[in-house]
C-alpha cells in the first residue's frame, strides 16, 4: 500500500512513507523535471516550505472581521454579472456574506441568541 523511499539529505538518511498514488505523482514530477525521485522529493519539500514561509500562519485570524467581509464583498462583486441591476447585485452580495437565514443559528461568528 505504501512505498518507502530512503534518500540522503546533507549526509542524513530520511525515510518517506507515501501512498502509491503520491509516489506515482512524485515520479511523474521527477520525470518532467529530469531528476530522480529522491531529488524530486527534496525539491518539492523545499518548494512547499518556501511558499508557506512568506505567509503569516495567523494572518487570517489576525484580520478584522470587517476587513474580511470587505475582501469577500470585493471578490463577489468581481464574479457577479455586471449587467445585473444594482439592487440585485447588492441582494446577492448580502445573501452570500450573511448566509441564508435558516443557518444563522449555526454561525459561530455571531452572538448567541437567548
Amino acid at each position: 500500500m505504501f512505498n518507502l523511499d530512503i534518500f540522503k539529505v546533507n549526509s542524513r538518511c530520511a525515510v518517506v512513507e507515501m501512498s502509491r498514488r503520491l509516489t506515482a505523482d512524485v515520479d511523474a514530477w521527477a520525470e518532467a523535471h529530469d531528476t530522480v525521485r529522491s531529488d524530486a522529493i527534496r525539491q518539492l519539500v523545499e518548494l512547499g516550505l518556501r511558499s508557506t514561509s512568506s505567509v503569516d500562519p495567523l494572518g487570517a485570524a489576525r484580520r478584522d472581521s470587517v476587513e474580511i467581509e470587505d475582501l469577500a464583498v470585493d471578490q463577489i462583486g468581481q464574479l457577479l454579472d455586471p449587467s445585473l441591476p444594482i439592487a440585485e447585485r447588492e441582494r446577492r452580495i448580502r445573501r452570500l456574506t450573511t448566509g441564508p437565514p435558516e443557518f444563522s443559528d449555526e454561525r459561530i461568528d455571531l452572538p448567541l441568541r437567548e
